[in-house]
């Protein structure tokens, strides 16, 4: 591997070269004249240097996103190999859309590091659109996303269904009427619905044109959490997820509300880029398939 390419996207992300050269056990006039020879042989500055900052230029921001796609590329290589000659060990980048990632992936984790200890998991967790976006970019081995997904360069495997309710708080209206809720109730009420990119977001659209229903009132969020409070705090309805509101509904601060065509049904996905796998990444995808139906069943 090229150590430009590791020196320069360390400067970039520590932001200062003492700093980058402490975390690449180096020398500081080392690292910059790694810098320095790396912009002579691309033949452009990559970075804007002052006394108190180290920011990328436009060249640079270039740069900096191919050569960690190339750096992913290695590491994923050097797991690969080394899979061939070692047990089942080393760094496993996981990323997971909110609802999968926050309420049925850390007893997943959980599951992988009593059985593979060696195995060093990362996880991120973020909107669907981000989560294939790094995959795609190979900043992570695997994702895991909800909903229709697209990207003809990934491999996708569906593996679970989701089922997806309107819920409101507790005392809302609509909770302690016994009467049918009509087309109009609902439209008539505000509507809390996740940021553009999210799959619960596109799931929700999808519901609301499924079922004839065209909101006059919308406010958006970018967590499910934040979500489920401002419902909980009697804001509006929303479309969740029933893995997201196990907890509220048992306590009651959440309820469901009885809608004819509901509920509404997606699928969670696992995407993968390279089609060699590590000994890592395939024994979280067993335990991914194994598991999540185990729990899927404690749902029902």
């Amino acid at each position: 591997m090229d150590q430009r390419l590791e020196v320069f996207v360390t400067v970039v992300e520590e932001q200062n070269f003492t700093r980058a050269a402490e975390k690449l056990h180096m020398t500081q006039p080392a690292v910059s004249q790694y810098i320095r020879q790396f912009e002579n042989d691309i033949g452009t500055r990559l970075l804007e240097r002052t006394n108190k900052y180290v920011r990328l230029n436009k060249a640079g921001d270039i740069v900096y996103h191919h050569a960690k796609e190339i750096l992913g590329l290695y590491t994923n290589m050097q797991h690969l190999i080394d899979d061939l000659i070692h047990q089942t060990k080393g760094l496993l980048s996981i990323g997971a859309s909110y609802t999968f990632g926050e309420y049925v992936l850390p007893k997943l984790i959980a599951q992988l590091k009593g059985a593979y200890p060696d195995i060093e998991p990362s996880i991120m967790i973020g909107n669907t659109a981000t989560i294939a976006d790094l995959v795609n970019r190979h900043q992570l081995d695997v994702g895991i996303v909800e909903g229709r997904f697209k990207d003809q360069s990934l491999q996708e495997e569906k593996f679970a269904k989701d089922d997806m309710y309107i819920v409101s708080s507790s005392s809302h209206r609509f909770a302690k009427s016994g009467r049918t809720i009509t087309k109009k109730d609902l439209q008539d009420e505000i509507w809390v619905i996740r940021e553009p990119g999210s799959g619960t977001r596109e799931a929700t659209l999808m519901m609301l044109e499924q079922i004839g229903v065209k909101p006059k009132h919308h406010v958006y969020f970018s967590s499910t959490q934040s979500i489920k409070h401002a419902v909980e705090a009697g804001l509006g309805l929303t479309l969740l997820s029933k893995w997201a509101v196990q907890k509220e509904l048992k306590y009651g601060d959440l309820k469901i509300i009885p809608v004819q065509g509901l509920p509404f049904r997606r699928v969670f996905s696992m995407i993968t880029k390279s089609p060699f796998q590590t000994k890592a990444l395939e024994v979280f995808m067993d335990i991914v398939r194994y598991h999540t139906l185990l729990y899927m069943n404690d749902y029902s």
